[in-house]
């Protein structure tokens, strides 16, 4: 049986590639189980410094498997009650999203839970749930106007339309758009760039960034301020 998960790790940087290109990566239970259990490798490893979330074939993700929905465990896949925000929060590490292709509704938002996005001319993106009648869980209505505005989140979930790669370039959601057969290296490269960066400030400066969701400007600014405050302590007391 094929591995519908697949976990490498070179130079430092693990790559994690959604592995059902018969089904366009569609999740089921054993995709999502193995998914779970690779973001917790790249959390435990110190080895590892970046990460690499991609998809086999001609899609990302589809999407949630319409076929197994009502007889496999989707909600709680491992019986320990694991949910993927979840498990892409605790992520220690930065997690990069190389859209390969379609990224459609549960799909889409395995994309949104990584901390940027680097698309193939190939990439297209859809929310979908509106239209297939199942309710969003993933963070979609959340990260969606997060990322491209909340006008643009609304038009992309009420109408279920697809937007291209380079659309989703022009609204903020993905940073950049490359030549298909130019992705997992330009991707790597910038792993590559993450993966020189001190561990600890790089750890530091991510959870800066998300602390912003938690807190008005003002409280973030002065959480920063802070930490900068307790840093420059450190300093002095170890000179």
């Amino acid at each position: 049986m094929t591995d519908p998960v697949l976990f490498t790790v070179e130079n430092r940087i693990a790559v994690i590639t959604l592995n059902r290109p018969e089904r366009r990566n569609a999740i089921n239970q054993a995709l999502l189980t193995g998914l779970y259990d690779c973001l917790e490798k790249i959390s435990r490893d110190d080895a590892i410094r970046a990460a690499v979330i991609t998809g086999n074939g001609k899609s990302f993700c589809s999407g949630l498997d319409l076929d197994v929905l009502l007889t496999e465990n989707l909600f709680d896949p491992r019986g320990d009650g694991s949910d993927l925000p979840d498990l892409f929060a605790a992520c220690t590490k930065p997690i990069i999203g190389a859209v390969n292709g379609h990224a459609i509704t549960g799909g889409f938002e395995i994309a949104l839970n990584c901390d940027f996005l680097i698309a193939s001319e190939a990439a297209s993106f859809a929310d979908t749930h509106a239209r297939v009648g199942i309710h969003p869980g993933w963070g979609m209505t959340q990260l969606l106007q997060q990322a491209v505005g909340r006008r643009r989140a609304r038009q992309m979930s009420f109408s279920c339309r697809f937007i291209t790669a380079q659309t989703a370039y022009e609204w903020g959601l993905v940073n950049e758009v490359v030549p298909h057969a130019q992705l997992m290296p330009r991707v790597m490269e910038i792993a590559g760039d993450i993966c020189q960066s001190s561990p600890e400030m790089l750890k530091t400066i991510r959870d800066l960034i998300h602390h912003r969701d938690m807190a008005t400007l003002t409280e973030a600014y002065a959480h920063e301020r802070a930490g900068f405050a307790a840093f420059l302590r450190n300093q002095f007391k170890g000179a």
